[in-house]
């Protein structure tokens, strides 16, 4: 929908090259592609409101835009950072308004994850009494960010980071309304791929500001990657220490650990420490990693994440970080095993089911005639006074039996553990068939 006054001044690159229909959105096919659900569902002229969630310089805000108009809708745009609920009242009379008229109202809220639960409330009885089409857009999960009420009556559709391809279409086009080819090699091409960081107006951006500040360069010149760190910045990485891309960073990192892909967990460690997280964070998480996931296995493991954590608050950043690499790469070299969590999480489940059962009563304490009396301590098999040190007693309650819960995994040393309780096991076996015998 283009305005009175919208060629009256300058408009950036990425406004300009704004699609003007959905053939021209990049890098969406799975929703727009021809045989999409989500594109049938449009060219059917089916809307229900929506949540567009995805990374920035995707294209929701422009997907909005071109739905408005594909359906004949009025469009509204509001941003949840300076809108409070007073505005809100404002946009919902109008829509009301047009559609006694008989004309229908798409809103399109961005940011709407920074809307708080009140506001987010705001919209229920407008969506469902169908004054308007609501349409927002996060860059943060949809869970965990808005009111289940909102959610439950809007589809949510994920809108996916732009990948090379899609920002090389973005590229030609932005090179074709430019009338000639951004001056650069290929090194420095691919460069600029990695700067835009899947986002493709900041990609535009970019290119207007090459195209502006290369153009006293000569004849068939072109620039190479250092020529072109010198003209623009570099970008800071999509990375909220608080949000989404917080949690998804570590756990690929987690995973890439369990995995024992030292190389991808290294990765995943650089990309969090480039977007600023504290490293005090990550160090604690690798020792939660080494009770976790190697545990028994390699009994050290833990040892290593502790005093490399150490390491890192004596030391301090930059040098620190080398302690908390050497931790890294030690946690996904190492076996692995999460037979301890396993064993935990069964004996609390165990726990829950069981009640307040009361111990066996020969393996409690009775400092008093009475205790003696009810037969506190009776026939208690002292372990060590046994040839090998092992009385085969049970000390489960006597109403539940003996359970198993911790079951080793032959790897590392948990083999050796492994061993000592097939051990015991059988002599527990033999000593509680001799009674019988």
């Amino acid at each position: 929908m283009k305005g009175l006054f919208d060629d009256l001044g300058p408009r950036p690159l990425a406004d300009r090259l704004r699609p003007q229909t959905l053939d021209e959105v990049v890098g969406q096919d799975h929703l727009l592609g021809p045989e999409a659900p989500f594109r049938r569902a449009i060219d059917q002229g089916r809307l229900s409101s929506l949540i567009f969630w995805g990374p920035p310089g995707c294209g929701k805000t422009t997907l909005a835009r071109l739905l408005a108009d594909k359906t004949d809708l009025a469009f509204e745009q509001v941003s949840a950072i300076f809108t409070g609920v007073a505005d809100l009242r404002q946009v919902f009379e109008r829509a009301r308004n047009r559609r006694a008229g008989g004309q229908g109202t798409l809103l399109f809220v961005d940011e709407v994850h920074r809307f708080n639960r009140s506001q987010q409330d705001s919209f229920l009885p407008v969506v469902e009494d169908g004054t308007l089409i609501f349409v927002g857009a996060t860059t943060e999960n949809p869970s965990f960010e808005l009111n289940p009420a909102l959610l439950s009556r809007a589809q949510v559709q994920v809108l996916n980071r732009l990948d090379e391809a899609a920002l090389e279409r973005l590229l030609q086009r932005a090179e074709q309304h430019l009338g000639r080819a951004l001056p650069l090699d290929d090194e420095a091409r691919a460069q600029l791929f990695a700067l835009a960081d899947g986002d493709g107006r900041y990609l535009l951006t970019l290119a207007e500001q090459i195209d502006a500040m290369s153009q006293g360069l000569a004849g068939d010149e072109r620039l190479d990657l250092a020529g072109l760190q010198r003209l623009v910045q570099r970008r800071a990485p999509v990375y909220d220490k608080g949000q989404d891309s917080h949690y998804n960073l570590i756990s690929a990192l987690h995973k890439s650990l369990r995995g024992s892909d030292v190389d991808a967990a290294l990765y995943w460690f650089a990309r969090m420490l480039d977007g600023g997280e504290d490293p005090n964070y990550i160090a604690r998480r690798l020792l939660r990693f080494a009770t976790e996931d190697v545990g028994l296995a390699d009994p050290q493991a833990a040892v290593q994440a502790l005093a490399g954590w150490q390491s890192y608050e004596r030391l301090g950043s930059p040098e620190g970080e080398l302690a908390l690499v050497q931790v890294l790469i030690y946690l996904a070299t190492a076996p692995k095993s999460n037979a301890a969590y396993v064993a935990y999480k069964a004996a609390r489940r165990l726990a829950k089911e069981q009640g307040s059962l009361a111990p066996p009563k020969h393996i409690l304490n009775a400092p008093t005639k009475l205790m003696k009396d009810q037969g506190y301590g009776q026939g208690y098999a002292y372990d060590h006074d046994a040839e090998d040190g092992f009385s085969g007693q049970s000390y489960f309650p006597e109403e539940m039996g003996r359970r198993q819960l911790y079951q080793p995994k032959a790897r590392g040393f948990e083999r050796e553990v492994a061993k000592r309780l097939d051990y015991w096991a059988r002599l527990r076996a033999e000593r509680q068939r001799k009674p019988k015998d």
